[in-house]
């Protein structure tokens, strides 16, 4: 997975972040999916966080936490925070943020045990 590499190319960790990004994908790709419109994967690097954004075009269909469905349950378990912000019909976006600085690093993950320092973006 291209998402799992620029990771590990930042030095940062892919356990926890890979199973969100493959989690809030394929929920984009199950109950998100228009025919013709794809989705979009950003991934966000600041200072001691990185943020997981999950935009589709179905602004009608807000995810959120049910007995049916363990995805969103792992999702609330591997991140420190996440949600849905709305914006212009017909998009949303799920996202989910991770503390680079709480433990979410292992020596096993960055053997350098160094966040990345600069921002940086991919899509």
């Amino acid at each position: 997975m291209l998402a799992i590499e620029q990771l590990r190319a930042w030095g940062l960790p892919f356990e926890a972040p890979g199973q969100i990004i493959a989690e809030l994908s394929a929920n984009a790709i199950t109950h998100g999916r228009v025919p013709g419109r794809d989705f979009k994967l950003a991934l966000t690097v600041t200072p001691g966080t990185l943020l997981i954004e999950v935009t589709d075009t179905r602004s009608d269909r807000i995810p959120k936490i049910r007995d049916t469905g363990r995805g969103l349950l792992l999702v609330e378990a591997l991140a420190d925070r996440w949600g849905v912000r709305e914006g212009p019909a017909p998009w949303k976006a799920v996202w989910a943020e991770l503390s680079l600085t709480r433990g979410l690093l292992r020596r096993s993950d960055n053997p350098l045990g160094e966040p990345a320092s600069a921002a940086r973006n991919a899509e």
